[in-house]
């Protein structure tokens, strides 16, 4: 690839941080944003599976295959990341599960959606900007990886 290509990654993350300059705007994202992702792992993996042989969290776990296959097509590193960010997602889902109930770890997502969602149009109101996802609804799927590329950023290692 040519030195002076811009990836789609790179692109991707042009425009959303555009819509995202304002420090506390980044504050409540950075803590907003995989709270939201959690919740909707969460709230698939609370869609019953009936006369099958699988269990909970079926539906989570073929949502979150079909997000780390575009995460690993836009970056191997943050593919690889995201691979352990929806183990995890998934590990605390069915440890919940065990604990507290499906139908109290269901309450929970929708608890933790609703506050989060809260949190991120307050930040955007702070921030006089719409979300990006109002231009392009592939956006909701560019929050988490950018949330992940600060991290990376911060560690400094590339995606």
């Amino acid at each position: 690839m040519n030195a002076t290509a811009e990836r789609p990654i790179d692109r991707w993350f042009a425009h959303y941080s555009g819509d995202h300059r304002n420090d506390i705007n980044q504050r409540i994202h950075v803590v907003a944003v995989p709270a939201i992702l959690w919740s909707v792992v969460a709230l698939l993996w609370c869609i019953p599976v009936f006369g099958t042989w699988f269990r909970s969290g079926i539906w989570a776990a073929l949502a979150m295959f079909a997000a780390w296959a575009f995460y690993y097509r836009l970056s191997r590193p943050i593919g690889l990341a995201m691979l352990v960010v929806f183990f995890t997602m998934a590990c605390s889902c069915r440890l919940l599960e065990a604990s507290i109930g499906l139908g109290n770890l269901l309450w929970l997502a929708v608890g933790v959606f609703v506050v989060a969602w809260i949190a991120q149009f307050i930040g955007h109101k702070i921030e006089g900007r719409k979300p990006s996802f109002f231009t392009d609804i592939v956006y909701l799927l560019i929050g988490p990886i950018w949330v992940l590329a600060k991290f990376f950023r911060k560690m400094e290692w590339k995606y």
